[in-house]
């Protein structure tokens, strides 16, 4: 029995400390496994603030407002780095990158200066939402914008310029000057250039050359032109100190003079091709014959208001190439110009400016009157006439003081002389033909006309005190030049202190006997 109670006694000891055993197993197990804890808390966590950006949310009761003070830029250590260079962007395809503002370009297309020194700081910013902190803005890139070019044939106005005077304008000439238009044209006529008096004249200017569509000077008709340049560079052989000039537009070939005259780039374009005219066809200089800026001449030219200051911007950009060509070949090129004697024509062009890159100017003091008026009328009278209206009252005078009252010196005006007059037809015999309304008219050489009508005795010569001589004879009327009123001219000339005559155009008086006056007056 005894025995018995002892191996109870044993199962029961082994029973109990299995049984511990299990419960102590089961303990561990179930402290190592958190998915089984439901309903236990982490410390710092709930479910309902965590955000899916992983944002605490505030405490309950606290409200954030957006802060007035600008945000805060990022610190950059090496800011060249930030940001990736700024991508030219073109015309049509400008699209501001967000958080970016373009600045508009400046005038003369000069890029305005960026908004910020720092390359990867936005120019604008907006304010933080309400209830959400704002994270740090990644820097984005400054952007300048490159304007789109304008089309090369249409360029676009620059605005008013501003000129810089040479170091010392150019001086006068030193002598009177006896310029002298040789025509392109006569060569057809049976006048060549070997025939020209050179020794009676000191410039020579040879009409025209014009302005392509390049808007750089060209022939203007390769036929004779190139040979006419030749012989009149060769008369420097009877007269070494004759200067040929090449003049450039004229009535039919002024239109594109604007275009040429507009930009910096075409005007250096113009002039350096009028450098390297010159220097082919081993010519002096240049004479720029602008019908007219502003306003004026043929219908089909282009014009612009700022024609005035391009103008002069124009001359200036011819001087500065002349004189840097002449400091390589240690001589003077000339520069000359042709204007108008309309009353109009100071208030389209800078006078006051223009001379200081000028050696002289010719004042186109004849066509005061003509057929394209409502009544006969003087070519180019000296003085003021007893005209019906001030319109023709005007004269060669008071061309010649509205320069000088303009600021342009008189050491370095020309007055231009007519060959050549007009004959208006149709004319009724009051006042003998002077001031009457007319049926037609029509330019005629001064040879034609001393060979047709002074020499006719059927008309009567007339003279005013205006200094201009007039034929008139059945219903004819003729206003021209005479040795007399050309006397008269040159005299003025002298007085006035003028820089000399110049001629339009030598074939009108072949022999010369017009010239020879103005030479023994004038040298």
């Amino acid at each position: 029995m005894v025995k018995n109670l002892s191996n109870i006694w044993n199962f029961i000891i082994l029973a109990v400390l299995a049984l511990v055993m299990l419960v102590g197993i089961s303990a561990a197990a179930g402290t190592s496994n958190p998915a089984s804890q439901v309903g236990s808390t982490l410390p710092g966590t709930s479910e309902k603030n965590t955000r899916g950006d992983g944002l605490p949310e505030p405490e309950p009761e606290t409200t954030i407002k957006p802060s007035t003070a600008p945000a805060a830029e990022p610190v950059l250590e090496h800011p060249e780095a930030a940001a990736p260079p700024a991508v030219p962007i073109s015309g049509d395809d400008m699209k501001p990158v967000p958080g970016t503002t373009i600045p508009a370009p400046a005038q003369n297309n000069v890029t305005s200066p960026s908004l910020s020194s720092n390359p990867g700081a936005s120019a604008t910013q907006a304010p933080a939402a309400s209830n959400s902190p704002v994270p740090p803005s990644p820097p984005a890139p400054t952007t300048t914008a490159t304007p789109k070019p304008s089309p090369s044939q249409s360029p676009s106005p620059s605005p008013t310029p501003t000129t810089t005077p040479p170091t010392s304008p150019v001086p006068a000439p030193s002598g009177k000057v006896i310029l002298g238009y040789y025509a392109g044209w006569a060569a057809y006529s049976g006048y060549k250039p070997s025939q020209i008096p050179a020794t009676r004249l000191t410039h020579i200017n040879y009409a025209f050359a014009k302005i392509g569509s390049d808007l750089k000077i060209a022939l203007g008709d390769p036929a004779v032109d190139p040979g006419n340049l030749s012989a009149l560079v060769k008369l420097k052989n009877v007269n070494p100190n004759l200067k040929i000039l090449i003049s450039v537009g004229g009535w039919n070939d002024s239109g594109r003079f604007s275009d040429a005259a507009l930009t910096d780039a075409s005007r250096t374009a113009f002039a350096d091709s009028v450098v390297a005219f010159i220097k082919k066809y081993g010519l002096d200089g240049v004479d720029i014959d602008w019908e007219y800026p502003v306003s004026g001449g043929l219908a089909t030219n282009t014009r612009r208001p700022e024609d005035k200051q391009n103008y002069t911007l124009l001359l200036a950009k011819l001087r500065e190439k002349l004189t840097q060509q002449g400091a390589k070949d240690g001589r003077h090129y000339w520069l000359t110009a042709a204007g108008s004697a309309g009353s109009s024509y100071a208030k389209n062009v800078e006078l006051s400016k223009i001379h200081q890159y000028l050696d002289y100017a010719l004042v186109m003091t004849y066509d005061i009157n003509g057929p394209w008026d409502a009544f006969t009328g003087f070519n180019a009278p000296l003085y003021a006439s007893d005209g019906p209206t001030a319109y023709y009252r005007w004269s060669v005078d008071s061309a010649i003081n509205m320069y000088l009252s303009s600021g342009f010196p008189a050491s370095k005006l020309v007055m231009g002389i007519p060959f050549y007059g007009y004959v208006f037809r149709g004319v009724a015999p009051a006042n003998n033909g002077l001031y009457q309304a007319f049926a037609s008219g029509a330019s005629a050489s001064y040879d034609s006309i001393q060979s047709q009508y002074a020499a006719n005795p059927a008309f009567a010569a007339y003279n005013s005190d205006a200094v201009a001589p007039w034929l008139f004879g059945g219903d004819t009327f003729i206003s021209y030049d005479n040795a007399e009123s050309i006397t008269r001219k040159a005299q003025y000339i002298k007085t006035r202190k003028l820089a000399g005559a110049g001629i339009w155009e030598l074939s009108q008086n072949r022999n010369g006997t017009l010239l020879d006056i103005i030479h023994q007056n004038l040298r």
